[in-house]
């Protein structure tokens, strides 16, 4: 495909619902699919956003769209970052430039966004539990329609996913399992012979064929399971069939997912069959863009780009990441401690684990997209006397839960969770935001909490977190942060300890994590105490104490949950103290914080500088009559 840009696009251009789709000639099809690439690369190309998974499917949205009757007909997209073509065709092409900006198109499937988003998705491996679950209502209402679930092969590494296969095998519904795999990871070449195959399974002689044979042959019990045996061995040597039939799926494929030729016939074929489907398709990530397909990770979600040039490293680099401190913090460490082992529910790149993984690939643990599991196989590791790092987002720790819990906090093991993107993350939106960990965590006995001002902070504490014999947490943000200059030692800082930065009176701001900064800032207009508390959990009550005793009001700022966080620990250290000093806790609001610029987020949370200033004057008015007024 050229990536010059696609001014004209005479079919595209007409499709503002599936209905038009539908009516199109076969053959114009292909056309569509083409303008749709091109379309897609150009708009992503503006706006940054998922690319090489979107244009992997364009051929798949198309075939579903012009065979089954969306939106009466359900499709549920796992995880959701490849919906883009699906958002084109179904009447969001004009609101594709404010794609994940505020106020803009999310980034993943919404329900409140269009009636074609079936199901909201943004964490993997849901599919399956929810198209089964409409597949069973449409059931029970007697409704005809048929329930797709669009899962890729990485999302099939989650224990969900299977959960969802096995209540679904002995259920009699409409139910339709696509599984997109994009990584050749479980598939035999792609062909003729295999297109072939896939329609034969797909069509009505053959499931006439399959009925007839075991209606006859069950009266010979011997010989049934002899034809049984001999038809899942002679499938399983074609294709990887047998472990989704063992499921109590038809498995039909694999098919090229690119081919719409092979596409259409056999998806036509599937609807008239009964019972649960299993469709496997193979597709090609950044299909079409010669440069995409060439690295589909670099692809995977660029910012803004000029698809005739391609990436462009920035020509000097940019601040140091909270991610790329812990990548270098990770391999410092392991270089020191051979019992360091790293973890990441397939987060590789995201965590900052590639390096770690060229230089110690032995200790080096992708256990795929299984954050359960990934938590315990760590609990196993640490009553070994190892030294687990999980690095795991924030929001992916949520599915863990109960593993953390009773897996690593009830036995008091010695595993350190690196949380990336705690906080606001931006344009992914409330679904990837890491707005509640510290809620969930300080609530676990025996889990400690650390949340570094900066990048040299982070650092530090990812060092003391290692030296304990506990779980502790370190929850860093997205990005960078203030640009302080990382030292290269490996020493801690003082367990549960914080510090007095900026010494003031009257009022004093306690910061946890980044917010320090703005805090600092503000304060300077109040000639406020700033206090950098760097541990929610243990809380440095000693410190605490002391400034509350000498202060007559507190500020707690956070980048969290303000409902069960930082400050609500502050207020109990306080109540147990017997004080009744009055406490304004500042943080994210009891609300779903949506997609768009971080910065911008911040400032309607009222957590930049201006906004801290504003909400201490307004809370504290008499306290700060003193003061010159807000410029």
């Amino acid at each position: 495909m050229s990536p010059s840009n696609p001014s004209a696009s005479p079919l595209l251009d007409r499709m503002d619902h599936p209905d038009t789709l539908r009516q199109l000639p076969r053959p114009q099809l292909r056309t569509l699919a083409d303008e749709l690439r091109a379309y897609l690369l150009h708009s992503v190309a503006r706006t940054g956003g998922h690319l090489s998974s979107n244009l992997g499917t364009v051929e798949l949205t198309v075939a579903l769209h012009y065979v089954f009757n969306t939106p009466q007909d359900r499709i549920v997209w796992d995880v959701g970052h490849q919906t883009y073509p699906h958002k084109i065709l179904t009447g969001r092409r004009d609101r594709m430039h404010s794609l994940r900006q505020y106020g803009g198109l999310s980034g993943f499937p919404r329900r409140d966004e269009s009636e074609f988003d079936a199901f909201g998705t943004a964490h993997s491996s849901t599919s399956i539990s929810a198209a089964l679950g409409m597949a069973l209502a449409s059931r029970i209402k007697h409704e005809d329609r048929y329930c797709v679930a669009v899962i890729g092969d990485g999302a099939m590494t989650a224990g969900m996913a299977f959960e969802a296969m096995n209540n679904a095998g002995v259920e009699d519904c409409k139910l339709l399992v696509i599984l997109n795999d994009n990584d050749m990871s479980i598939s035999p070449p792609v062909g003729a012979l295999n297109r072939y195959l896939a329609q034969l399974m797909s069509g009505q002689f053959y499931a006439a064929a399959k009925s007839v044979g075991k209606s006859v042959l069950k009266g010979a019990p011997p010989l049934f399971e002899l034809a049984k045996r001999l038809e899942e061995h002679a499938k399983g040597m074609v294709v990887p069939a047998t472990l989704f039939e063992k499921f109590g799926f038809n498995y039909i494929g694999p098919i090229d997912g690119h081919d719409l030729d092979s596409l259409i016939p056999t998806l036509e074929n599937i609807k008239q069959l009964k019972g649960p489907q299993f469709l496997h398709v193979v597709t090609k990530k950044g299909q079409g863009y010669k440069l995409a397909e060439a690295d589909p990770v670099a692809y995977h979600g660029p910012g803004r780009f000029d698809p005739n040039v391609g990436l462009v490293k920035p020509a000097t680099p940019g601040k140091t990441t909270f991610t790329q401190v812990f990548g270098q913090w990770l391999c410092d460490m392991a270089a020191a401690d051979e019992r360091l082992v790293g973890i990441t529910p397939a987060m590789r790149e995201g965590s900052g684990m590639v390096e770690f993984e060229k230089r110690f690939p032995q200790r080096y643990f992708d256990v795929g997209i299984a954050e359960q599991h990934a938590v315990t196989f760590a609990g196993g590791l640490a009553t070994e006397g190892l030294k687990p790092v999980v690095a795991i987002y924030s929001t992916f720790l949520q599915r863990a839960y109960d593993q953390l819990i009773h897996d690593v906090a009830l036995q008091n093991l010695p595993v350190v969770f690196a949380l990336d993107r705690a906080g606001l993350v931006g344009a992914d939106g409330a679904t990837h935001a890491g707005a509640y960990d510290i809620a969930f965590l300080r609530c676990i006995p025996g889990v400690s909490i650390a949340c570094p001002a900066d990048e040299n902070e982070c650092r530090q504490l990812l060092s003391t977190a290692y030296a304990q014999n506990h779980p502790v947490a370190v929850r860093y943000p997205r990005g960078s942060g203030a640009g302080v200059a990382v030292t290269s030692a490996l020493d801690g800082l003082p367990f549960g300890k914080g510090e007095i930065r900026v010494q003031g009176g009257t009022i004093a701001i306690l910061a946890f994590g980044t917010l320090l900064y703005p805090a600092i800032d503000a304060a300077a207009a109040l000639g406020a105490t700033v206090v950098n508390m760097r541990w929610v959990k243990p809380l440095d009550t000693a410190l605490l104490l002391q400034v509350a005793a000498t202060h007559r009001a507190l500020v707690t700022v956070e980048e969290g949950a303000t409902m069960g966080g930082a400050g609500s620990a502050v207020l109990e250290a306080l109540q147990a103290a017997g004080l009744s000093v009055p406490v304004l806790q500042l943080g994210l609001a009891d609300a779903f914080t949506e997609h768009g610029d971080p910065a911008h987020l911040l400032k309607l949370q009222g957590l930049d500088a201006p906004g801290i200033l504003a909400s201490i004057r307004q809370r504290f008015a008499t306290l700060c009559s003193d003061l010159p007024p807000a410029e």
